[in-house]
């Protein structure tokens, strides 16, 4: 297996693609990959840039160390605001950036997971969630953390949380920051499975690889149908998915999957 290591800019991320997944690694974890400027700016430019890679079809998003992300950078909360910032620049400079990191997870074509080798907190939380699929190590925990330091929550974490788990207990986890560990989140469907410490690196490796090996063309619009199905009423979705399946009838992809289903083996996808 070759992998292509990718110059992100700044060691405080990381980056590597090899047989169609592309893993990005937030790398600080003496702060237990809390996000830095540097952190923030790079995952912006590599969800653009892996999701209009062709040599990628899915992508990973975990943690070094044992941990996937505490959030923001606590102790450097007071530094990073100049004197002349008001609460709208600040706003408006959150916004900016919220949405490159959130909706360029949300919005890939591609299938995302969050692998959690540990701490899912806050701002870390939020993006775990708006990956497609979540894994999780035994040792595990997620939380919002945002109300033991006074503040309300950011990267559309209650939009997140609200759909995940339902308004009652969103609304107990924002309002507590109290930790769910993995058991307790694989059950009420925080993540959507939970391995051993052992078996975590090598179970997030099968997972990625089961995905980058189907077809992407299909992978695309289940996700889409998947996205739009929060928002559309059911006959619009009715429309959407027969306008779509009807395109993927015809591709090489979908031939390919009768042959080897008439054949009795596994397909071969076109990766492209």
């Amino acid at each position: 297996m070759t992998e292509t290591v990718i110059d992100t800019g700044t060691t405080d991320l990381l980056c590597t693609v090899a047989n169609g997944v592309a893993t990005i690694t937030l790398n600080r974890p003496q702060a237990k990959n809390a996000l830095s400027a540097p952190m923030s700016a790079a995952l912006q430019t590599q969800l653009k840039e892996r999701n209009a890679d062709p040599a990628v079809r899915c992508i990973v998003i975990t943690g070094a160390g044992n941990a996937f992300c505490a959030g923001g950078d606590v102790k450097n909360m007071g530094d990073r605001r100049p004197a002349d910032m008001t609460p709208e620049s600040r706003a408006a400079e959150l916004k900016v950036r919220h949405r490159a990191v959130g909706g360029g997870i949300a919005n890939s074509v591609k299938p995302t997971i969050a692998a959690l080798p540990g701490a899912a907190v806050g701002a870390g939380m939020a993006i775990a969630l708006a990956c497609d699929i979540r894994i999780a190590s035994q040792s595990a925990f997620l939380s919002g953390g945002y109300s033991k330091i006074g503040l309300s929550g950011d990267y559309g974490i209650a939009w997140l949380l609200t759909r995940m788990v339902g308004t009652a207990r969103a609304r107990e986890m924002m309002f507590t920051s109290d930790r769910i560990d993995a058991t307790r989140a694989e059950a009420i469907g925080l993540v959507n499975r939970v391995v051993p410490d052992a078996e975590f690196a090598t179970a997030v490796r099968a997972l990625a690889q089961q995905i980058a090996d189907g077809p992407a063309d299909a992978l695309a619009f289940i996700k889409q149908n998947l996205n739009e199905a929060q928002s559309i009423d059911y006959l619009t979705a009715i429309d959407r998915e027969a306008e779509r399946i009807g395109k993927l009838s015809f591709t090489d992809n979908h031939k390919e999957a009768v042959r080897a289903f008439v054949e009795k083996r596994k397909p071969v996808f076109n990766k492209g």
